[in-house]
């Protein structure tokens, strides 16, 4: 599936009502039937990278942004590759995440809240070979 062009912001302010419209007027749904919720508290994890790689986002990310429609074609895509996401911390694969791998290397990752619902997690480009290489390692997601 070919992934919509990228959008451009003229600044997060902008992106952020462009978001609360698109995403957080209703559920969208996955290819196969999951309600995925976005909460207007999730444009700063989505759309915002920490400057000093400490895990504090405080930097509006332009690269993220410009690819916001991508996450909703992303869950409606058939042919994305799913996986089960992983704990680092347990370090056990989570059947109730799921990763989803679009165009290379753009991920989105929900969460299933039971029944056909789920909350978005994070959406990214991946630079990384070798994370990519770990996510491709993972389960396959149902």
């Amino acid at each position: 599936m070919a992934m919509p062009p990228l959008k451009t912001f003229a600044d997060e302010v902008e992106c952020g009502l462009y978001y609360k419209q698109v995403y957080c007027s209703g559920p969208i749904p996955t290819f196969d039937g999951i309600m995925v919720r976005f909460d207007r508290r999730d444009f700063l994890h989505l759309f915002f990278e920490s400057s000093n790689r400490d895990g504090n986002k405080d930097t509006f990310s332009t690269r993220r942004a410009e690819r916001i429609d991508w996450i909703k074609a992303a869950l409606e895509d058939p042919g994305a590759d799913l996986y089960q996401g992983y704990d680092s911390e347990t370090k056990t694969y989570l059947p109730g995440r799921r990763v989803c791998v679009v165009s290379g290397n753009y991920v989105v990752v929900i969460s299933l809240l039971g029944g056909n619902r789920a909350k978005i997690v994070t959406a990214f480009v991946i630079d990384d070979p070798k994370v990519l290489a770990l996510i491709k390692a993972s389960p396959k997601w149902k």
